[in-house]
């Protein structure tokens, strides 16, 4: 199925969180907001929910630190016990340094690797921008015409309240 995709253009940040803010009032969907550098408080303008990455996190450490403990409590009491200084076999202060450091390796590679997946990068991935100045020193805007009430027109005149520096209109089968 085809879509109409708008990429409206900005030169100020400004201006742009101004212009998602009322594109999301009107209930267009918007696809994405394309920016040089981070840009305070667009999350909360685009209406994104917080990110899970969180809890991929906090799962992968865990697994993480009950591997190890398992491991190293299996090393030392079951399948090779030798007695060093009298210490019990099962000696849990003696495991926690290793443990928290596989913890931080586990929670690293996990978030790093569900970020990967989530965004869908992979080696050899072609970047697209929607324009080829939004990597240098401009921000759009891409929002879907995918309803009969949503036209670019009244798009336009929305745009242009916000000082939108381009304008363009594209169809196709995927987002820009």
């Amino acid at each position: 199925m085809t879509s109409r995709f708008v990429i409206g253009t900005f030169g100020d940040e400004s201006h742009l969180l101004a212009a998602t803010t009322a594109v999301r009032r009107e209930d267009y969907p918007i696809v994405d907001v394309y920016t040089p550098y981070p840009v305070h408080g667009i999350e909360k303008a685009m209406g994104l929910r917080p990110s899970r990455l969180t809890w991929v996190c906090f799962l992968a450490g865990f697994i993480g630190c009950m591997l190890t403990l398992f491991f190293q409590y299996w090393t030392s009491y079951l399948d090779w016990p030798i007695n060093v200084g009298g210490k019990p076999f099962d000696s849990l202060p003696a495991f926690i340094p290793i443990a928290f450091e596989v913890t931080v390796l586990f929670a690293g590679l996990g978030v790093v690797a569900a970020l990967f997946v989530r965004c869908g990068l992979w080696p050899g991935k072609k970047a697209r921008p929607p324009t080829p100045r939004v990597t240098d020193d401009q921000f759009a805007l891409v929002v879907r015409l995918d309803r009969a009430d949503h036209s670019a027109a009244h798009l336009r005149a929305l745009l242009e309240r916000h000082d939108l520096v381009e304008f363009d209109e594209r169809i196709g089968e995927e987002s820009p």
